[in-house]
C-alpha cells in the first residue's frame, strides 16, 4: 500500500494555521496527508516553539513515507532552524514562501520599536539580528524558494527600485546573491494562495510518493 506525501505548513509571523488554509485544501484534494503548526511570535520563546516544532515533526510527521516542511516567511525561518535536529530522517524537500533568508530591512528599521517588540517577541528581534540570520543552516535538501515582487516600488518605498512583496525584498528571500528564486506576481500576506505554489509542493509530493517503494 501507497502511503501518501505528508506536508506541513509553518505559517509567517503575526498570521495562524488559518492563513494556510486555501494552500491545505488544495493540498488535500490533490490526496496528501497536509497538516499545520501554530505558534505564537509575541508569546512564545524561540527555543521553546523549535522544541515543539521538533517533536510535531517527530511525533506526527514523519511516518514511512516521505514528508515536506513548508514555511511561510518566519516559518521558513523557523523550519532551516530545525533542520539539523532532522538528520535521521529528513523531510523530502522544503518549500519556501516569501522567507526573510537575510535579516530584512524592515525588520532592523522596526527593532527598537516598542510596539513592533510587544508584537513580535524574541523572533521579531531575531529576525533584525544579521549574525543570527547568516548562521542559519542552509538546507542540504532540495529546497525552492518563492518570492512575491508585487509590492510599491518608488521613492516612497523602503525597498525604493527593488522588487519587493511589500515585507521582504526578492533579494532578501536569496541564500547568496547568485541563488535563484521562482518570481510571483504576489504580495507577501497573499503568496501561499497562489496557484504555482500549490502546483509545485503537489508535483513533488506526488513524484515522492510514486517512488516510494
Amino acid at each position: 500500500m501507497t502511503i501518501p506525501a505528508s506536508v506541513l505548513l509553518v505559517h509567517g509571523m503575526g498570521r495562524t494555521p488559518l492563513s494556510m488554509a486555501f494552500l491545505a485544501f488544495r493540498l488535500n484534494r490533490a490526496g496528501l496527508t497536509v497538516t499545520t503548526f501554530g505558534y505564537s511570535a509575541a508569546l512564545e520563546a524561540h527555543g521553546a516553539c523549535l522544541d515543539r516544532l521538533e517533536n510535531r515533526i517527530k511525533g506526527d510527521v514523519i511516518g514511512h513515507g516521505p514528508y515536506f516542511l513548508v514555511g511561510h516567511s518566519l516559518g521558513a525561518v523557523l523550519i532551516r532552524s530545525i533542520l539539523p535536529r532532522l538528520q535521521e530522517r529528513p523531510p523530502a524537500a522544503c518549500f519556501f514562501l516569501a522567507p526573510p533568508n537575510r535579516s530584512p530591512r524592515l525588520a532592523r528599521r522596526l527593532a527598537s520599536n516598542p510596539i513592533y517588540r510587544a508584537l513580535t517577541g524574541e523572533m521579531g528581534q531575531l529576525l533584525a539580528d544579521r549574525a543570527f540570520m547568516d548562521a542559519l543552516p542552509i538546507p542540504a535538501v532540495p529546497t525552492t524558494v518563492f518570492a512575491g515582487d508585487r509590492g510599491y516600488q518608488g521613492r516612497f518605498s523602503p525597498f525604493h527600485q527593488e522588487p519587493n512583496d511589500g515585507v521582504v525584498s526578492v533579494g532578501e528571500t536569496r541564500f547568496s546573491d547568485t541563488h535563484s528564486v521562482v518570481r510571483l506576481p504576489a504580495l507577501h500576506t497573499f503568496i501561499m494562495n497562489n496557484q504555482r505554489v500549490a502546483d509545485e509542493i503537489t508535483r513533488a509530493a506526488l513524484a515522492a510518493t510514486e517512488a516510494t517503494p
